[in-house]
């Protein structure tokens, strides 16, 4: 992929940069409470300032209907912005190519950031009709000179800002999007050994691809959250209220006997944390077998979690993606606590992936810097396991 350096000498140039500010809000409040994908972009706009380039930002945040929403505005996270670049001028344009947008580029100085509002205002950004998408593109690419990919949470996606603007622009990879596209060749490349995921989230369903892909590398598949009710449940046990896709048994039963055929061994939980309902009242622990039919399993049992630990310690690799239980709420997030800690504590390459995996880690109050890396895109770094092609980094190969 093109790098920053080839795009040769950037003082005075308008860049605009297509980062992930895709940050989680307090519903109340409206505050951002994980500011790690804000972190993780400002690297890359601090290199552009220091090259003397007017850094354009496009982002998108949550799921408008393609038309302006004021819960959906970028106002908080450009305010955090503001906090991590004291004294530089970050601003928020009212719009995304409209008349405030062009008037704040049009005023920039050299070493400024203009962030344009939620990209995703704008029907043309995730339009699967290639001339619409491609309208919105041309108004993007006319505001700037040259085009930086930095947002790796969305370059499995053929949007607007991630694949047709950078048909029509001078255009080069971020620093993010590289770093995190060489951790994942540390996945999937001759990977030293022994090689541990652990897969946890709701649905086996959404982890298909990456199952499939990982039993031909991996040497252990440690498996949690709501998807481990459908391993067991294949395996003949009763799950009571749990979460279950029934229309998945037969896959599972297939990846079952796939791994014992190819030596991976999985690991299920002995033990779940259970309750009545979807809340901390009367929850209880029992065997993975002995779950009784009223009780739902929200968390991968304390024996679970020793087993979990011990079969991450000597791991020279570990991907986790998925948190093991309700980890937001304190009753049922020992499962979760103790995956981050055993990765943590550990001696290998630890790369937790994405999403729900990230917060996690930094809602359980652990220092970012004991993981080998976190990655800042789940969807994303699943699809590249998957061995899938994304097109936000094909084009950017040419």
């Amino acid at each position: 992929m093109l790098t920053i350096d080839d795009l040769g000498d950037l003082k005075g140039k308008r860049v605009l940069v297509r980062s992930d500010l895709n940050v989680p809000l307090d519903k109340e409040t409206g505050a951002v409470t994980d500011d790690g994908r804000v972190r993780a972009s400002v690297p890359t706009w601090q290199r552009l300032l220091d090259a003397g380039a007017k850094v354009i930002v496009c982002a998108h945040l949550g799921r408008p209907k393609g038309e302006p929403d004021p819960k959906y505005s970028l106002q908080p996270a450009v305010g955090r912005a503001c906090e991590l670049l004291p004294g530089v001028s970050v601003t928020l344009a009212e719009d995304t190519v409209g008349e405030s947008a062009k008037a704040a580029v049009e005023a920039m100085a050299d070493g400024e950031i203009v962030v344009l509002e939620n990209l995703r205002f704008n029907a043309g950004e995730t339009s699967k009709d290639d001339a619409e998408r491609g309208a919105f593109a041309d108004e993007l690419a006319a505001l700037a000179d040259a085009y930086v990919s930095d947002g790796f949470g969305v370059v499995h996606r053929k949007q607007a800002s991630v694949y047709d603007v950078a048909q029509r622009l001078p255009h080069a990879a971020g620093g993010l999007v590289l770093a995190e596209v060489e951790v994942l060749k540390k996945l999937t490349e001759n990977p030293a050994r022994p090689y541990a995921v652990v897969l946890g989230g709701s649905k086996v369903s959404d982890k298909l691809g990456v199952i499939d892909n990982l039993l031909e590398v991996a040497d252990r598949l440690l498996i949690g959250g709501g998807m481990l009710f459908t391993f067991l449940k294949a395996q003949g046990y009763e799950v009571g209220q749990s979460l279950l896709e029934e229309d998945q048994l037969e896959t599972v039963r297939g990846y079952l006997a796939r791994a014992e055929a190819q030596g991976v061994e999985v690991i299920l939980p002995v033990d779940v944390v259970a309750a009545p309902g979807f809340s901390e009242e009367g929850a209880e622990v029992f065997a993975a077998e002995a779950i009784p039919a009223d009780r739902m399993g929200l968390d991968i049992g304390p024996l679970s979690a020793t087993l979990f630990a011990d079969k991450l310690s000597d791991a020279r690799t570990v991907f986790w993606n998925g948190p093991m239980g309700v980890f937001e709420v304190e009753a049922y997030a020992g499962g979760t606590r103790a995956v981050a800690q055993a990765l943590a504590s550990s001696s290998g390459f630890s790369v937790v992936g994405g999403g729900d995996s990230a917060a996690a880690v930094r809602t359980l109050g652990f220092d970012e810097d004991a993981f080998g890396h976190i990655s800042t895109g789940g969807g994303a770094s699943l699809e590249f396991l998957e061995g899938k092609t994304l097109p936000g980094l094909t084009v950017l190969e040419s």
